[in-house]
């Protein structure tokens, strides 16, 4: 009797998981139907002749951007130019951008570029690039607009929170080489190390924990200061390694996909690279990614002090995977999870300690961040 039951519960979970499949494809076959027909109502009737297959790779980039702000498409003629490698030949800004509700915003500027300089901020929305509205336009064809000839220039029409007219940047295009990390020493006594890092490429580590052994083994600190300001993040690998630098033990970051091999946890390995002497995080709205790893990281460890403002919450690694007509899509594989289990994404790492910083015109452009960073070590 036992067995009858379970064939017939067996027979019902087949038959109920068939038209569950059945009734999800009719579903999908019904939207296929009514996207082609949508389509032909576009060509049949829209006030300007358009072109088909220029429709049909926005809508598949808007699938892709439905998702979230940084997977998107690029067509063979995008796909083949960002592939373009060779020096000299194209400049760009030096800012990190995503997408929000279909605008180009500025994750972060690099320090020291073009952009930077010019006074671009974490946050501001790009509306035009020159002559171009940019709202409509995929992420990737937004940079394609900023690249251009080293040397020519280029005006950006930016929005920025709390001021109600557009802000006009003309900035000339430059090969964009970040030497990644600077160090000095601060403090009334000399006793405070500080570096900023203002990416994590290949070469980050090397030169980070280079300055700091340097520290270490000439001058007598009482800590350090590690700013991450408008780091907009980079290489998963850098960040491990200059998480581990300060840990002795413990988990460093986690990444959940939904294949197994984007399903990982990295942890730190003995040795604590300072010896236990205090640090200080500074962050900001512009620091993403792999800085997020690193501050959160050691937040969670109670290994440092996070000082500044929430960070921006970029916490998923992307893919470029090339397509079989010669373009590519930009597509999130996994996301970051910090020691304590919680998501980076779209939430960020909030500062222990919440310090604004000065607006550009006030108190003579100090940097309060970093001067409450050294007083605190002086107390």
């Amino acid at each position: 009797m036992k067995k009858i039951i379970l064939i017939i519960l067996i027979s019902f979970n087949i038959l109920y998981f068939e038209k569950v499949t059945a009734n999800t494809n009719e579903k999908l076959y019904e939207k296929i139907d009514l996207f082609g027909e949508v389509l032909e109502k576009i060509k049949q009737e829209y006030v300007d002749e358009i072109e088909q297959a220029d429709v049909m790779d926005s809508a598949i980039n808007g699938v892709l951007q439905s998702l979230d702000p940084y997977s998107a498409y690029m067509s063979p003629e995008l796909f083949k130019s960002m592939q373009t490698e060779s020096k000299g030949e194209f400049g760009g800004l030096g800012i990190e951008i995503g997408m929000e509700a279909g605008v180009v915003k500025v994750i972060a500027p690099i320090s020291d570029t073009p952009a930077d300089k010019a006074g671009i901020k974490a946050g501001d929305y790009i509306v035009r690039i020159n002559n171009t509205q940019v709202q409509g336009k995929s992420l990737m064809e937004a940079v394609k607009l900023m690249r251009g000839p080293v040397g020519s220039s280029i005006e950006l029409t930016i929005r920025r929170k709390n001021v109600k007219k557009p802000l006009i940047f003309k900035i000339q295009r430059q090969i964009i080489e970040v030497k990644s990390v600077e160090a000095k020493i601060l403090g009334k006594k000399n006793d405070i190390g500080y570096v900023k890092l203002k990416s994590f490429n290949e070469n980050s580590d090397k030169q980070f924990i280079s300055n700091i052994k340097k520290f270490e083994k000439e001058k007598k600190l009482i800590g350090y200061i590690i700013d991450l300001r408008n780091n907009p993040g980079g290489l998963l690998t850098q960040a491990i390694t200059i998480t581990d630098f300060f840990l002795d033990q413990g988990e460093i970051v986690s990444t959940k996909g939904r294949n197994i091999t984007e399903t990982r946890k990295f942890f730190a390995r003995s040795g604590d690279g300072v010896k236990g002497k205090p640090v200080i995080v500074l962050i900001n709205n512009g620091s993403a990614s792999a800085s997020e790893i690193f501050a959160g990281a050691l937040k969670d460890h109670k290994r440092a002090i996070i000082l500044g403002e929430n960070s921006y919450g970029k916490g998923s690694v992307q893919s470029v995977i090339p397509l079989r007509n010669g373009g590519g899509i930009r597509l999130t594989i996994s996301k970051y999870y910090l020691p304590s289990g919680k998501s980076i994404s779209e939430v960020g790492v909030s500062p222990d300690i919440t310090i604004k910083e000065n607006d550009s015109q006030s108190e003579n452009n100090e940097d309060n961040q970093l001067n409450y960073a050294v007083k605190l070590f002086q107390s």
